[in-house]
């Protein structure tokens, strides 16, 4: 399996919204940057795969019905590999649409995810579940 295949898991677990999938898509020792800024989450920082689905994607999955798309998927050095893409999807409390650029870099270590760096554009989950018009 290629580590592009490996990332790409991750993605269609989080699409189908699968979190037993994103578990087994982690290495043990996985740590994960989520972008400052962030709703939703409880932390800016994860260590192990548990407490990057409690602190990061359970939160984010409570509040929105979203995922993230791959658009482009570059190989870097030492098992890496940088995907920018769109989140998309809605924010459950308003039902307002997200639409939020992203780049992830991903380290890739015995065909699991060993890490990730989330960069976004958190204004546009922000603006999501404000109840604003």
């Amino acid at each position: 399996m290629s580590n592009r295949d490996v990332v790409d898991k991750f993605y269609k677990a989080t699409q189908s919204g699968d979190a037993a999938a994103i578990l087994a898509a982690l290495h043990p020792r996985f740590e994960g940057w989520v972008a400052p800024g962030m709703p939703s989450v409880k932390v800016t920082q994860a260590h192990g795969p548990e407490a990057a689905l409690a602190g990061i994607w359970g939160p984010v999955f409570r509040d929105f019905a979203i995922a993230p798309f791959a658009e482009e998927w570059f190989d870097g050095q030492y098992d890496t590999v940088i995907v920018t893409g769109h989140y998309r999807g809605t924010a459950r409390a308003t039902g307002k649409h997200v639409t939020a650029e992203f780049a992830h870099i991903w380290h890739i270590a015995d065909g699991k995810l060993l890490a990730l760096h989330q960069y976004t554009d958190t204004w546009y989950w922000r603006e999501a579940l404000s109840a604003a018009a």
